[in-house]
Parts: structure tokens; C-alpha cells; sequence
């Protein structure tokens, strides 16, 4: 290799994609000498076209273990590819300012210029992400997405022994991944590097908060939202207060909550924070089952395997008096005729998972209704997938899914491919064996003809979202007379 090319061809990058600017160029070459402990002059000849960064990384990085200044392993790696991006990647302030400047002209621009920076810094890990596999399955309820997350790298066994190795595993700063503190971390074995991470300053609701963009993106432009201060998640009327105020800041973008509960919650609970983006989801074209107007407000209850309210209206503050009174209603509201338990020795059980939008001139906020009350005959919850779905999908069903966007394990991948080629008889079905987990679901779909596996594993994901619909056990007169409490 020979790596006087390669920071060459890094350099070039940078300047290709406006990260720094001719002066910078002898900076930048000292810099990466100086950590890569190269002692010879390097000459710079600018290349218009560049690999991928992530193929340049990588030799910068196997040049770097070869010389036993980096270690192996895949934390490893991700640690100092972060670090080599960072001397590229523009302040803090320099990007605030940038996007403020283009704000103020347009917000479509500002948000398309920090998402841009961010896959062009290597934050958002573009080139692994399009390694997910994605299918839509035609619905009753619309047009379903799915998606088998291969993005994100497995451990390497030489890093999981050397966290064995470390004495405190417990992580004390940053607290979280959320953290504002994380501007700048280095990382380590516990915790993601984020150099190159930016973030933008907006207030909500007369509180400080933050918006990243999330490394391994599910979606187009997918950011994150985060209170400055480390705080738990709580869904209540500043919750919608902030969505709203979140969507007059980005109208183009919107911003959702998962639930502040456990089993129907996110995956973190410990530190407030919201996420958007700019997409349209399936539940943003459900079918409206049930309408009535309450002032100056649309109230409609949609065809959506979860049970969703909608709220529509040009009307910000008679919109969330509504949302209020509905999540005070659902607190408390309880159907033991139904299974509805809002609250016993366990805690409370009751709470949503709010959508915000701005459209045609109108504010729209989604109000899902979500229920955590576990039982003998459903430790994992009455209202989260039943058993039989956990060989596709055991983990919690967070905002994402809530949407119609299905977030599936890696594993998927190789086990669907020998089911299909079991089922298409190019494999003996005694392979069956090497997948057990799916043994049932092949016996359920041996006998059918023309079976289209990305069809049925759709179906599957229809079933979980089904699972956690809160009046499942009812009617949608139960619905609606919920609806007229309010």
C-alpha cells in the first residue's frame, strides 16, 4: 500500500465535497502524518474523483494496524475511521451558523445542506446502510414497509473479550448516547465515537433541545431530537406542545415520540428526545374509520392496525387542547371487559405514542393509543407481539414500527433464504432443522402454492402491529365511545 496515495486521495475527498478549502490542504496532510507517525514530505496532487470514503478509511486504518498504532476489531475500527473524519469535518459553530444562514432564505435547504455534511463526514454511515434488504407488502391497511437491518457491524469477538477485560463497564460520561456531551467523544469500548457528530440548536416549548441526524438512518433525512439535559422520557402536554412547535421550525420534516413506558416504549428510555425526518410513512395515507369535529378541530379514528386518533386543524391551540384532554382521558381510562388496565400495583400502564405534521397549512398530530400490562399468559404484554411472531420480530414495537415501517433482525436474512429455498424444493427439507425457530411457519406454508416469502413475511409484520392494538378484544363501537368522552 502506499499510503503517501492514500492521504493524498483522502485530501482530495475533503476538498471534493467542500469539508475544507485550499488552505486547508497542508493542515490536514501534517495532521493525518502526525497520527499515522509518518516522517516523509508528501506531495499533494488533487484527484476530481474519489472511492467510497469508507474504502479509503479502511486503508488509512489497516495502515495504522500494520504499523501497531491502531488496534484490530471492529469497535476499533469504527473508533478511529471517526477520529480520521474528524479533522475534516467543520466546528460545531461553523455549522450552526451555516445552517442558520441558509435557513433564513429557505429551511429546506438548511436541512438538506446538515444532512448532506453529515453523510459526507461519514456520521451517517450511508454505504453500510445501503446493505439493507427493503420490500413492500400490500395491505389492508396500505402499503407496508419492510426493511432487514444489516447495517450495523457485529461484534468482533477480540473486542467482546476485551470488554470482559475492563474493570468498570459501567458507562459515567457521556450518560447516555444522547447526550449533548457526546459532541466531540472519542469513544471507547462502552460507548460510540462521535467526533464528527453536529448538532443544532432549536427550542421547544421554551426548552433547549438538539437535532442530530441518526448514524444508521431507517429512513430519508431520520434525525433525533434531544433534550439538553439528561432527563427520562415522559410523554405529557409539553410533549405535543414541542411536536407542534418542532414542526413549525421544519414544516417539511416530522417528529414523533415513542412511548415513555416500558415494552411499548424505545430502546432509550433514560434521556427525552424525539425523532423525524423527512418521510411519508404507511399510517400517513390509513383510511379514516370514524370522523367527528369537536370546534374547530377534525377528530378521526383511522384504519390503522393500531388504534390511532388523528387530530387535524389550521387551529394550534384548540388542536392541543384536544390532544390534552385525550391523553388525560387515556391515562385513566379503563375496560376490564376488554383487558384494559390503566393502572394496578405494576404502575400505570396507559400512554401514546404521538406523530406531529404540518400540511396544506393544517397541524396534524397522531395520538396512538399503547397499553404495557403484562400477565401470567403474556409476560411479555398483553398489547406486544404473541409468541408465535418472535421468530420475525420479539423486540418492542417503538414509534418506526408504529408507522408501518418494520425494523427486522439481521438473522432474517439467512434464515428466509434456506425457508424459500426449502419451500421452492431447491434444499431438503430436513435443512429445516438449521432454522428451528421457523419450523412451525414452514409447516404452515408447505402446503400452499406459488409461496411468495417477502408476501408472507409481510403478513407476519401485519399480525405484530395487530398484536398491539389496544382494542383488540373489543369493537370499534368500544372506539367510539371512547372518542365521544372527549
Amino acid at each position: 500500500m502506499d499510503i503517501k496515495k492514500v492521504i493524498n486521495e483522502f485530501v482530495s475527498y475533503a476538498v471534493n465535497h467542500k469539508l475544507i478549502e485550499d488552505i486547508d490542504v497542508i493542515y490536514v496532510i501534517n495532521t493525518l502524518e502526525g497520527i499515522l507517525k509518518i516522517e516523509e514530505e508528501i506531495e499533494y496532487n488533487h484527484l476530481n474523483e474519489t472511492r467510497i470514503i469508507d474504502d479509503i478509511l479502511d486503508d488509512l486504518i489497516n495502515y495504522g494496524v500494520e504499523k501497531k498504532i491502531f488496534e484490530e476489531g471492529s469497535i476499533n475500527h469504527d473508533l478511529v475511521d471517526t477520529m480520521l473524519m474528524d479533522v475534516v469535518t467543520p466546528y460545531p459553530s461553523t455549522v450552526v451558523n451555516k445552517f442558520f444562514e441558509l435557513y433564513k432564505k429557505n429551511k429546506e435547504s438548511a436541512t438538506t445542506y446538515f444532512y448532506n455534511l453529515m453523510v459526507d463526514v461519514n456520521y451517517i454511515r450511508l454505504n453500510r446502510i445501503k446493505k439493507n434488504i427493503g420490500f413492500t407488502y400490500k395491505s389492508e391497511y396500505g402499503d407496508m414497509l419492510i426493511t432487514i437491518n444489516l447495517s450495523k457491524p457485529e461484534k468482533d469477538p477480540r473486542d467482546i473479550a476485551k470488554l470482559k477485560l475492563l474493570k468498570n463497564n459501567n458507562v459515567k460520561y457521556p450518560k447516555c448516547l444522547l447526550c449533548y456531551e457526546n459532541m466531540g467523544f472519542v469513544g471507547n469500548m462502552n460507548l460510540q465515537a462521535r467526533n464528527n457528530i453536529r448538532i443544532i440548536p432549536v427550542t421547544l416549548n421554551n426548552d433547549q433541545f438538539y437535532m442530530q441526524y441518526s448514524p444508521y438512518i431507517y429512513y430519508n433525512e431520520h434525525c433525533i431530537v434531544f433534550k439538553r439535559e439528561h432527563e427520562d422520557m415522559k410523554i405529557n402536554d409539553d410533549t405535543f406542545r414541542r411536536l407542534l412547535d418542532f414542526v413549525d421550525f421544519l414544516p417539511h420534516y416530522f417528529l414523533g415520540s415513542n412511548a415513555d413506558i416500558p415494552i411499548v416504549g424505545g430502546s432509550i428510555l433514560v434521556h427525552e428526545h424525539y425523532q423525524g425526518g423527512r418521510f411519508r410513512f404507511p399510517l400517513d395515507d390509513a383510511k379514516v374509520r370514524y370522523e367527528k369535529k369537536i370546534g374547530n378541530v377534525d377528530v378521526r379514528y383511522l384504519n390503522w392496525p393500531l388504534d390511532t386518533i388523528e387530530l387535524v386543524s389550521e387551529n394550534k391551540n384548540e388542536l392541543l387542547n384536544i390532544a390534552f384532554r385525550i391523553h388525560s382521558l387515556w391515562r385513566g381510562y379503563k375496560n376490564e371487559k376488554i383487558n384494559i388496565i390503566d393502572k394496578d400495583e405494576e404502575g400505570i400502564h396507559n400512554t401514546i405514542t404521538p406523530i406531529a405534521r404540518f400540511e396544506d397549512g393544517k397541524y396534524i398530530l397522531k395520538l396512538v393509543l399503547r397499553n404495557n400490562k403484562t400477565t401470567k399468559d403474556y409476560p411479555y404484554g398483553l398489547y406486544h407481539p404473541s409468541v408465535d411472531l418472535h421468530h420475525i420480530k420479539k423486540e418492542n414495537i417503538g414509534l418506526i414500527e408504529v408507522m408501518g415501517l418494520a425494523i427486522l433482525p439481521a438473522r432474517l436474512k439467512e434464515e428466509l433464504k434456506i425457508l424459500d429455498e426449502i419451500l421452492k424444493g431447491v434444499r431438503p427439507k430436513e435443512d429445516i432443522k438449521l432454522i428451528p425457530n421457523h419450523e412451525d411457519w414452514y409447516n404452515e406454508l408447505k402446503n400452499k402454492k406459488d409461496v411468495n416469502i417477502n408476501d408472507e413475511v409481510g403478513k407476519k409484520f401485519v399480525k405484530v402491529l395487530e398484536c398491539c392494538g389496544v382494542f383488540r378484544y373489543g369493537t370499534i363501537d368500544d372506539v367510539i365511545n371512547f372518542i365521544n368522552l372527549i
